[in-house]
């Protein structure tokens, strides 16, 4: 029972064990799946927002160094152009053209870092310079257009645009580069995502592999208990039979020795009787008075003796002291009726045995007890078998012990062992052989009471 209650225990810890492990690896599956998908998502998030940062920057230094180019080329067209009106038409275009440049530049300084704002404030201070040394130009006649528009171009014009457009160049260089850093960011997030994938893989494997380690040794545990249990149930089922076969041999030669007493005391004495009774007969129409009181004694004597074989074979049944007056004092008559027969001293000591104990108790220490004097007396060679009985608050606690000869209890179970064994299990009780060859033999008894028993009786003992 005990085992079984183990075994119950285990197996209920084990599934909580599996149950938390898989739930477990899965949730870190599940993490991870959603830790990946996140992070998968903010990269994409920030790579698309560096790119289009990117573009935009592009596209906005692209106005500013066209309108800084075209500028150049409408100041030339303006400076050599004679006619008036062309030249008035190529001044509005410039003038567009500052527009656009001016609208750039306040869009570009929103989108400028602080790595490109020292390049930019250069840049806008050129622009500045370089507008405001073509505002007097803008105001020239036809004539000092003509004498000095080409040594303007040369010297302010040329070289200022050359110079705007380098650091045009420089700014989209730490555009690129800011690019580069941006995709240098992305590769340190997309390793240190990795990492992390990689740590998270790691202990799921290793978890998992743990599980399976776990959940191999407790199915070969299982199979190497179901097979125990399978030959435990096929040795139980041997020996049922072998107790079957032995039970009904027991009751055949049970009928076997209650037929010969009954022919062999009964029937002789009976048939002895009859014959008294006729020569009793004989002796009354003799009318002799001696012979005839001596007869009826003869009679009387061979009634009691039947009367005497009768009631020890009923005894022997079931003793009807066991109902009358209780275990005790059948057990003690037991005890005497074995030493008067074989010759074996047997001692009964019992310790606070209630009169209450239930009916099944009762019969069952009474039958280990005369099974155990009858296996020691056939078996054991002993001399002296002693019986302990003691009662405590839930249980009964019974010790058989001899000093014969003993035997091997690993190896040798004889069928009287397991019909006991088989009365005890069948009250939930606990059997144990103790035994060795030359130290004797000991049977140790556990009979679970199914309620606490009541005042106990003064201690019996009888040797």
């Amino acid at each position: 029972m005990f085992a079984l209650n183990s075994n119950r225990a285990l197996a209920g810890n084990s599934r909580l064990v599996l149950l938390a492990g898989f739930g477990g690896l899965l949730l870190l599956v599940a993490l991870a799946g959603l830790y990946g998908k996140q992070a998968l998502s903010q990269i994409q998030r920030s790579n698309d927002q560096i790119r289009e940062d990117f573009l935009l920057r592009t596209r906005v230094l692209d106005r500013i160094r066209d309108d800084v180019y075209v500028s150049g080329t409408y100041v030339r067209d303006y400076l050599l152009e004679p006619e008036r009106g062309k030249a008035e038409g190529h001044r509005y275009s410039l003038q567009e053209s500052r527009r656009d440049m001016d609208e750039a530049l306040r869009q570009y300084r929103a989108l400028a870092n602080s790595q490109e704002a020292g390049p930019f404030q250069v840049l806008t201070q050129e622009l500045a310079s370089y507008w405001s040394k073509l505002e007097p130009v803008l105001q020239w006649s036809a004539e000092q257009r003509r004498r000095g528009g080409y040594i303007f171009l040369r010297d302010e014009v040329f070289p200022r645009r050359i110079a705007m457009l380098g650091i045009a160049d420089q700014i989209r260089a730490l555009n690129e580069s800011q690019l580069n850093t941006g995709k240098v960011r992305m590769e340190e997030t997309f390793s240190q995502i990795g990492r992390r994938l990689t740590i998270t893989l790691g202990l799921t494997i290793g978890i998992g592999l743990l599980l399976a380690a776990f959940s191999m040794r407790r199915i070969l545990g299982l199979e190497n208990a179901t097979t125990a249990h399978l030959r435990e149930i096929s040795q139980a089922r041997e020996e049922l039979k072998q107790l079957s076969a032995r039970l009904v041999q027991a009751q055949e030669d049970e009928r076997r020795s209650i037929s010969r007493e009954l022919h062999d005391e009964v029937g002789q004495a009976l048939t002895g009787v009859l014959v008294e009774m006729a020569n009793l007969s004989n002796l009354i129409r003799a009318r002799d008075a001696d012979a005839l009181s001596a007869k009826a004694a003869e009679i009387k004597r061979q009634v009691e003796n039947s009367i005497t074989v009768v009631r020890n074979m009923a005894l022997l049944l079931r003793p009807s002291m066991l109902d009358d007056l209780g275990l005790v004092a059948a057990l003690e008559w037991q005890a005497r009726e074995v030493s008067r027969r074989s010759g074996v001293w047997v001692k009964v000591s019992a310790e606070q045995i209630s009169e209450e104990l239930p009916e099944q108790h009762k019969t069952c220490v009474y039958r280990i007890v005369q099974e155990a004097l009858h296996n020691s007396i056939q078996h054991s060679g002993g001399h002296n078998i002693t019986v302990a009985i003691r009662q405590e608050p839930d249980c009964l606690r019974i010790s058989i012990q001899d000093d014969g000869k003993g035997f091997d209890a690993r190896h040798v179970r004889g069928m009287g062992l397991l019909g006991m064994e088989e009365r005890v299990s069948h009250l939930g009780g606990a059997f144990t052989v103790e035994s060795a060859p030359g130290q004797g033999a000991g049977l140790q008894i556990l009979l679970p009471l199914p309620q606490p028993a009541g005042p106990a009786p003064a201690a019996h003992q009888m040797v």
